[in-house]
């Protein structure tokens, strides 16, 4: 089928297609060494261990660290905390947002290059890959046409997948470690008796992991990862970036190594495109500041040692800020214009809510008490001598140790605090990270106070004992007594 150019002849609507959609052309990353690659491996080592690891450290008989949805509590260590703690959630989440702000501010997408999972993962796959099919001229001459398929071509793509979806489905057994006690977890998995919701997000995790890390790649830090939209918001001219030094490099040219290139009227730059074969998105960072930029340093190991065996100075790609570049000032230069406004402003943020925080922790009370009226039961006479109020008071312990909670009521004489049996209430246990409902009466003589309704107040004391150390907690609850006329 065909339509009329601007022109008047006839184009193929193929080419009109593939005028309007890129066809994604697959991206073998070259292998390199260097300052920022070992920093790249002790980040991958060092996350991974983390996350690997945590699920399997115990703490007080218990996993350190327990997101139990089922049970609405959140085991961070010693920390015990429930949805009612959803402050410390805010806290954490704008303190993870104003830190990203402020290393993108200093030295742009750091965590992009270093830290991100997808990141992370897809440097563990293509070490795999490498180790398993070759370097990247090896892996183009795999997949390339030329290679039919052959007993040796199955056996390297079966190794390589088998590899993969054994990490990605180990990545979701512990992704899954987190909100199941993982012990109890990994039992289930040995003796095929998973939950169905457990099989569920086990088999979603691993094929996300398998299918970002494995296929997809810089595709996801392309076209799914937001940051890399606003990213260019958060930086400026003094923004520590991956750069490629345009005055000095350029124009670029191959030329042998025994000739004066100054002479031949061409800069640094050797045209090699080695620093467009190691980058994992695929660009060109001669072409300037990409939002595909992730920052990993990649081009920059490449560049040096390029630059090494020509005996040029380093540093024709380097981390640096686009006025260094443009003045001509060295990095030690550049380095003072960091403590600028965003980033004070920034640090500041920081300081003051990490501080809150530290603090709210630091001083949390973890006992929390409700007190609710019965509403189908407002007042009643008992006996002809007293008058009774029923109500439900929630008692919360959110530490490690059980609580021996006392209570009282205050603000009509002679107020008494009776249980279901009528015996008055001397001492509650709480266990350790649990709560309690309580239903209590409280009880007023009758006639020493006019009919109506009065405030009153429950306060309720809580002894910890915290090895050799005894603790105590309190708090006030604010209700009303009502005396029927």
């Amino acid at each position: 089928m065909l339509e009329n150019s601007p022109v008047g002849k006839p184009i193929p609507i193929d080419v009109i297609e593939e005028s309007l959609y890129e066809v994604r052309r697959k991206i073998y990353p070259r292998s390199v060494s260097g300052l920022f690659a070992r920093w790249r491996l002790i980040l991958v080592i060092a996350t991974q261990l983390l996350f690997y690891g945590l699920p399997w450290v115990s703490w007080n008989g218990r996993q350190a660290i327990l997101f139990d949805l089922v049970q609405r509590k959140f085991y961070i260590f010693g920390l015990v905390l429930w949805p009612q703690d959803i402050i410390y959630l805010t806290l954490l989440l704008i303190l993870s947002a104003l830190a990203l702000f402020l290393f993108t501010a200093i030295a742009g997408r750091l965590f992009c290059g270093y830290a991100c999972p997808q990141t992370v993962y897809t440097e563990i796959f293509m070490w795999i890959e490498r180790q398993v099919e070759g370097d990247r001229f090896a892996r183009i001459r795999l997949d390339g046409e030329e290679w039919p398929w052959s007993f040796r071509k199955w056996r390297l793509k079966v190794t390589k997948h088998f590899l993969w979806l054994l990490i990605a489905f180990w990545t979701g057994f512990t992704f899954i470690g987190y909100f199941t006690p993982i012990d109890s977890l990994g039992a289930a998995l040995v003796h095929l008796t998973l939950g169905p919701w457990q099989t569920f997000w086990l088999c979603f995790y691993a094929f996300a992991t398998w299918g970002n890390a494995g296929f997809m790649r810089e595709q996801v830090c392309k076209y799914m990862c937001p940051y890399a939209r606003f990213q260019s918001v958060m930086v400026d001219k003094d923004t520590f970036l991956v750069t490629y030094d345009k005055v000095r490099g350029d124009p670029r040219g191959s030329r042998s190594k025994s000739e004066d290139h100054t002479a031949l009227g061409l800069g640094d730059c050797v045209d090699c495109s080695i620093c467009v074969q190691v980058c994992p998105t695929g660009i060109d960072i001669r072409d300037g500041l990409q939002y595909m930029c992730i920052g990993c340093g990649a081009c920059i190991d490449a560049c040096n040692q390029v630059m090494e065996k020509v005996n040029y100075p380093k540093g024709l790609i380097r981390y640096t800020t686009e006025n260094a570049v443009e003045f001509k000032e060295s990095n030690q230069s550049a380095i003072r214009h960091i403590l600028r406004p965003r980033v004070l402003i920034y640090t500041a943020f920081i300081v003051i809510l990490t501080s809150a925080f530290m603090f709210s922790l630091v001083t949390r009370n973890p006992l929390r008490v409700d007190v609710m009226r019965d509403r189908g039961a407002l007042a009643r006479e008992v006996d002809g001598a007293r008058i009774e109020n029923v109500y439900r008071i929630q008692m919360m312990n959110a530490s490690e140790h059980p609580l021996k909670v006392s209570m009282q009521a205050k603000g009509l004489e002679d107020l008494m605090i009776l249980n279901s049996q009528g015996n008055e209430v001397k001492e509650i246990i709480v266990e350790p990270a649990s709560n309690q409902l309580l239903p209590v009466k409280v009880s007023a003589k009758i006639g020493q106070d006019a009919p109506g309704t009065y405030p009153i107040q429950f306060d309720v004391s809580a002894q910890e004992q915290d090895g050799a150390k005894l603790i105590i907690h309190t708090r006030d609850e604010k209700s009303s007594f009502i005396i029927p006329r």
